[in-house]
This record gives structure tokens, C-alpha cells and sequence, in this order.
């Protein structure tokens, strides 16, 4: 007897269908144009004179008009003899879930990854594992991809700034192979769960599942703890982090172009974020 394996849960036909008619609406530049004067009018405009901007007839841009109010893009009202055309402040929001529901975004995301090799051991972190830490710590800086860093931070450092409850190192045949940490985003109260966290996998033993046995206690552990997002900025060179962190919930917010440099070239960053479902 064969069971057959779920497949990946699929989009309810009629939000699809909802969606495809706001992508079908948008299917059309002088549309997308006048949408985009009327959302970045404060108080809207008339009819005529988005007439005006896009350069078309009345009879064209009222129609176009009609189409993106049937949507419930725009809102119309009369003053006197004028149409006034305001955007739907929904949709400011509306377009963007379409988006990710579509893209799988906003699908359940894995807890944390599952195939973690037996042979790996997380612990926390001992007084003793510092120099280990510090090595692995500068084995990353010198693959260019993990940090804009060019020099390992001192001890002192790390310490201040990193949570005394979240600090992990990974063990292979009693080596220390790995470490992960996180630590505050801010001193304000209001934001005391949420924290910025670091995953480093020693030269050599990079591809073995190292990162998924940190990624894994990293994540339980602050969800144990009552920490309810967690967050890091990966360059967007570092395909690997960037899955990794996948695998576990993270998912991508943005991309942050330009934010800093390393060796006098500026790059980019993937920012993702993990919402714990238990707080």
C-alpha cells in the first residue's frame, strides 16, 4: 500500500482568484501610473487633472478610472462638478500580503531544520571555549561573505554584547566546530524580546550541519526563553546563511542596498526575522 505525501498547502481558489483580478487590473502602464499619482497625492485628484499628468483623453482616463474603483483600488467622490480620485488606503497593505500569500511567504514556516547530525553536540558556552570561538570568529571574517568585520573582536567585547543565556558552541569529536549567539537590539523595554543572532561554522567543517545543530538550539532556546522575534543581516553574497536561516522560520523583510562597506566596497544585505509562534 503506498501513502501519498502532502504536498505543499495551496492557495484557496477564491483568494486566488481575488488576486489575479488586482494583478489583471495593474496589467496596464497608464494605470499603474495613475494610480501611483493618485497614491502619492495627499488629498487625491480630480479626474481632470490626472487627465492632465498621464497626457490621455477624459474619456480614457475615466475609464481607467472606473477600472481601478471596481477593484477597490480608488475611492471617488463628487465636489461640485469634479470627480475626486483617492486612493484606497488599504490597498497600501492589501497589495503587499497579495504578494507574499502568492509567493509562499506567508505559508507556515519550519520550526527549525530537522536533519541535524547526530554526531554534534550544543552546548553552552564555557569559559574555556573562548579562544576556540575567537579562531572560528576570524575564519569567517576571511571568507568575505560573513561580516563587514575585518578583525576578530576582543573577548571583552563579545561578552558585553552578547545574552548570557544564548550563547552555544557545536562539538565534533570534542572540538569545538562552531558557535552562536545572540544578543539585544535595544535597551528599551518594549523591545526586550527581540535580539540579533550570529551562527559562525569552523573552516573545514562547513557543509556537515554544523550551522543546522546551532540553528536549531538557537531557536528553541529563545523561544524557551520568551525571546519573540529573532533577526540578522546577511550579505546577500552568503547564499548559504541566507538558506540556512530559511530552514529554521527566518524569513526575508527586505534587502538593505548600500548599507555598509568592507575593503572600500559598499554591499547589500538580505535582513530576515524570525516571530516565535509561541509569544
Amino acid at each position: 500500500m503506498t501513502i501519498a505525501t502532502p504536498g505543499p498547502p495551496m492557495l484557496p481558489d477564491a483568494e486566488a482568484a481575488t488576486y489575479a483580478g488586482w494583478f489583471a487590473c495593474l496589467a496596464e502602464p497608464t494605470r499603474v501610473r495613475l494610480l501611483h499619482a493618485v497614491a502619492t497625492a495627499p488629498r487625491g485628484l480630480t479626474v481632470g487633472k490626472l487627465t492632465e499628468i498621464l497626457g490621455t483623453s477624459q474619456s480614457t482616463t475615466s475609464h481607467h478610472v472606473r477600472k481601478l474603483a471596481e477593484v477597490g483600488f480608488v475611492r471617488l467622490h463628487k465636489e461640485g462638478t469634479a470627480t475626486w480620485v483617492t486612493v484606497n488606503a488599504a490597498c497600501c497593505t492589501g497589495l503587499p500580503h497579495a504578494a507574499d500569500a502568492v509567493m509562499g511567504l506567508l505559508a507556515p514556516r519550519p520550526c527549525c531544520p530537522g536533519d541535524v547530525p547526530a554526531d554534534v553536540t550544543v552546548r553552552a558556552l564555557r569559559d574555556e571555549d573562548w579562544p576556540a570561538v575567537r579562531r572560528i570568529h576570524a575564519e569567517g571574517i576571511a571568507t568575505g561573505t560573513a561580516t563587514f568585520e575585518t578583525s576578530v573582536p576582543s573577548r571583552e567585547t563579545l561578552d558585553g554584547k552578547w545574552l548570557s543565556g544564548h550563547r552555544w558552541v557545536a562539538e565534533l569529536d570534542g572540538e569545538v566546530v562552531g558557535w552562536a549567539a545572540a544578543g539585544p537590539v535595544s535597551t528599551r523595554d518594549c523591545y526586550s524580546g527581540i535580539a540579533e543572532t550570529s551562527i559562525y561554522v569552523a573552516d573545514g567543517h562547513r557543509g556537515r550541519g554544523i550551522g543546522k545543530a546551532l540553528i536549531r538550539k538557537q531557536v528553541t532556546a529563545a523561544d524557551d526563553a520568551g525571546l519573540w522575534t529573532l533577526q540578522t543581516s546577511i550579505l546577500t553574497g552568503n547564499r548559504t546563511s541566507i538558506g540556512l536561516h530559511h530552514s529554521a522560520g527566518f524569513r526575508t523583510v527586505g534587502v538593505r542596498e548600500r548599507i555598509a562597506r568592507r575593503d572600500g566596497v559598499w554591499h547589500d544585505t538580505v535582513f530576515v526575522e524570525r516571530r516565535s509562534a509561541l509569544n
